[in-house]
């Protein structure tokens, strides 16, 4: 299973639409995925299931547990004020230790209403993903002037959505390597 995280907590986000065509793709090559959308979180659950709390949030830890038996992941992050939302890395950091995403790979898609297309947003997590040891592909899908390109739930972008596409066969084809560090 392959988990695409709509990585902001904002009310109708972009990314939630951006995970839910996603998921079409993933279901158009077989793969089974479930959306994570961190919309879902509690509003306090930086308090309420993370360090001395963890594992007393039953909706936190409805959460951990898809992200613990995904197999791939699918970011779609959303670039904020230069990286990507807090919200998204205080969820990462409350994952349970060991990490679960640890020798699994991820796919980044980074969302952006200027022209960079949530490039720093990926740099930056993906520094995140890397001190994890979580593989990510190389391909990192980049869609720039989001407003623009997106209407109806769809995105009305050639070169986007061949970019989508690549970058969905490639993580449904993903095998890892067999060195386990």
């Amino acid at each position: 299973m392959i988990a695409i995280i709509a990585g902001t907590n904002r009310p109708d986000a972009v990314s939630l639409q951006i995970a839910q065509l996603y998921h079409q793709l993933l279901a158009e090559r077989g793969a089974t995925s479930q959306i994570l959308d961190l919309n879902q979180l509690p509003p306090d659950f930086a308090f309420s299931a993370l360090y001395a709390n963890a594992g007393k949030n039953p909706e936190v830890n409805k959460l951990n547990q898809l992200m613990t038996e995904a197999e791939k992941y699918v970011f779609v992050i959303p670039e904020y004020n230069g990286s990507f939302p807090g919200v998204l890395k205080t969820f990462i950091d409350g994952l349970p230790y060991p990490n679960p995403m640890r020798q699994k790979v991820a796919a980044l898609v980074g969302l952006g209403s200027g022209v960079q297309g949530g490039v720093l947003a990926l740099s930056h997590f993906n520094d995140i993903l890397s001190y994890l040891n979580v593989e990510t592909l190389a391909l990192r899908v980049k869609l720039a002037n989001i407003n623009k390109n997106l209407a109806d739930g769809q995105i009305h972008n050639h070169l986007y959505n061949e970019l989508l596409n690549t970058q969905a066969d490639r993580l449904v084809a993903y095998a890892p390597a067999l060195v386990q560090v």
